[in-house]
């Protein structure tokens, strides 16, 4: 802990002012169906039609959207649509050479009943985990041991619960009508999805030791005092240890918000490249809903599916930090057992906690997407009650409706706007770099690839920024789901190999994927901003940046469709 009190007291980089976010307009496109069929008397059984607010999301759709209509052609746009559990097919545990069958189905009921939040009365409270007293810690231990010892069969056991999440993110369920399979990372059905997997589980833990205001601990790993796996995870004999993790990684280890399968050769430089880190998934490349909540899907738009900037960074990197240093990375570190892995729920608290950072930041812009096809999003659970119920995204959109808060903490990563190394750098100016129009795409990324970027807009005034967000895309990225993959992006960085310290303002963000149970070729895209990092750069009057992609993790993997700048409103 005595690099974390050195750190606090150490002003560099710091902003007397927190930084503002950049504001857009939110635009919504015309609609040109709207279909809405709804079960009577808030149930439906196994066997009959669900309630068909129905997407076609999955490898199939959220991968593959433009193959299900024509680009001429209306298409009936409609929200994603609780699965059918009877068709439930098996996972794969892809730590063995020889894979071996995972049968994360849950049980299924012969009723499902339309969820509707109970009111309020007494409030969930979640504290920070490394502030958490004993009694707090006896309180949760109990209540996760009496969870391992439900029956494998009840829906609310433990290993119920682990299944939750192996069963919705490794492609196990059809969409209703289709084949297409479910898949609720990648786009803006993730924090709401996890939302209510926590939602769930906390109200499971509080019912079995009679504590209504039991509220699960959040790992603060945005904070440099919280950087650590919390103690009450590390104690061997605790029904919060799991022995499936990156032993190397227990405390005193810092965490890597960046992390890239192997530890970093400075650690003493961790923390404050969180704080960078941190500062460009809350502030900088977030300006655009989209870009924090991930990319809109429904059958009518043709896209490639895209993570936003915390799901494919700092929560990325921490699953597979916590794993075992492994092909697999169990528990944490693949999508199939990181619901065995109790900490896993607590990080996820601290990505729930950003959320309701995120809208609180905004102020009066937009927090959340007007979109029927978001909102009557709907999925399955079980409740405290072992009963089925179905939940729709527009019931997650605030936390304390939902009966829970967060302890308050500060926010440093506010303050950790990052200093350029070089300002008016003439890399771009004097490099060979071939340009992006010029260059034979798709490129694979098994070396750092350069190239120069042709900005469209140059010079632009302050109402220009504020009505139109400078983005750097980068699309057609191609990896296999089976895969852990990361690559970093810099601006007009002078150096010839980008070195592994990230607090600089020429770092413009990352792209990393946790494995899937599966191997498939999956194509998404990310947009990271740049209408401040060029302000900080100072080099808005430039007609090209420099764009380097630098492999950190499964590179040979990887292939780049196109690099562009483009302006959204």
């Amino acid at each position: 802990m005595a690099a974390v009190s050195q750190f606090s007291s150490r002003p560099n980089n710091v902003l007397a002012n927190p930084p503002t976010i950049h504001s857009s307009a939110h635009k919504t496109r015309s609609r040109k169906f709207e279909v809405r069929c709804n079960s009577q008397n808030g149930e439906t059984t196994p066997g009959k039609k669900l309630d068909r607010r129905n997407l076609l999301v999955g490898m199939g759709g959220i991968y593959g959207a433009a193959n299900l209509v024509s680009a001429d052609s209306p298409a009936l746009a409609t929200p994603v649509s609780a699965p059918d559990l009877t068709k439930c097919t098996r996972g794969t545990n892809l730590n063995t050479q020889q894979p071996l069958d995972v049968n994360c189905c849950p049980p299924v009921s012969e009723k499902i009943i339309n969820y509707k939040l109970p009111p309020v009365k007494t409030m969930r409270f979640r504290p920070a985990a490394h502030l958490a007293g004993k009694e707090y810690i006896a309180k949760y231990e109990k209540a996760v041991e009496l969870m391992k010892a439900l029956p494998d069969d009840d829906p609310r056991s433990f290993k119920q619960q682990a299944n939750v999440h192996c069963a919705y993110c490794n492609l196990t369920y059809e969409q209703p009508g289709s084949d297409a399979k479910l898949q609720i990372h990648f786009s803006w059905l993730f924090y709401p999805w996890h939302r209510w997997y926590l939602y769930f589980y906390e109200r499971i833990l509080g019912k079995l030791i009679n504590d209504p205001t039991f509220g699960l601990p959040f790992w603060n790993w945005d904070h440099p005092d919280g950087m650590f796996m919390p103690g009450m995870f590390a104690r061997k004999g605790s029904p919060l240890y799991d022995a499936l993790r990156n032993l190397n990684h227990l405390p005193p280890a810092i965490a890597d918000l960046r992390y890239d399968g192997k530890d970093a050769a400075d650690q003493s430089r961790i923390i404050q490249n969180n704080l960078v880190e941190m500062y460009g998934e809350m502030v900088r490349n977030v300006s655009q809903l989209e870009d924090f909540y991930g990319v809109k899907y429904d059958a009518d738009t043709n896209s490639s599916a895209g993570a936003g900037a915390v799901e494919r960074g700092s929560h990325t990197a921490l699953h597979r930090w916590v794993g075992q240093d492994t092909h697999g990375g169990e528990d944490m570190g693949n999508f199939y057992s990181t619901g065995r892995e109790p900490l896993f729920f607590s990080h996820h608290a601290n990505v729930d906690r950003l959320w309701s950072l995120f809208r609180g930041l905004r102020g009066s812009k937009p927090k959340d997407f007007p979109d029927s096809d978001w909102l009557d999003s709907n999925f399955l659970f079980y409740d405290e009650n072992a009963q089925l119920v179905r939940v729709r995204v527009a019931d997650t959109l605030e936390n304390e409706k939902m009966g829970y808060t967060f302890q308050k903490v500060d926010l440093p990563w506010l303050r950790f706007r990052p200093i350029a190394r070089v300002r008016k750098s003439k890399a771009a100016a004097t490099s060979n770099a071939p340009r992006a129009t010029e260059t034979k795409f798709p490129v694979k990324l098994d070396k750092v690839v350069k190239v120069l970027v042709d900005r469209p807009k140059k010079s632009r005034s302050k109402k220009d920024k504020e009505n139109e967000e400078e983005l750097l895309v980068i699309e057609g990225i191609e990896v296999d789901s089976a895969k852990f993959v990361r690559f970093e992006v810099y601006v007009n960085d002078e150096d010839d190999k980008p070195s592994e310290l990230i607090d600089k303002a020429e770092y413009a963000g990352c792209y990393s994927q946790v494995p899937h149970k599966n191997s498939t070729k999956v194509k998404s895209k990310i947009r990271l901003g740049l209408t401040e990092l060029l302000e900080d750069l100072d080099v808005e009057d430039d007609d090209q940046i420099l764009v380097s992609l630098v492999p950190k993790a499964g590179g040979e993997d990887i292939t780049i469709g196109g690099i562009k700048i483009i302006y959204s409103a």
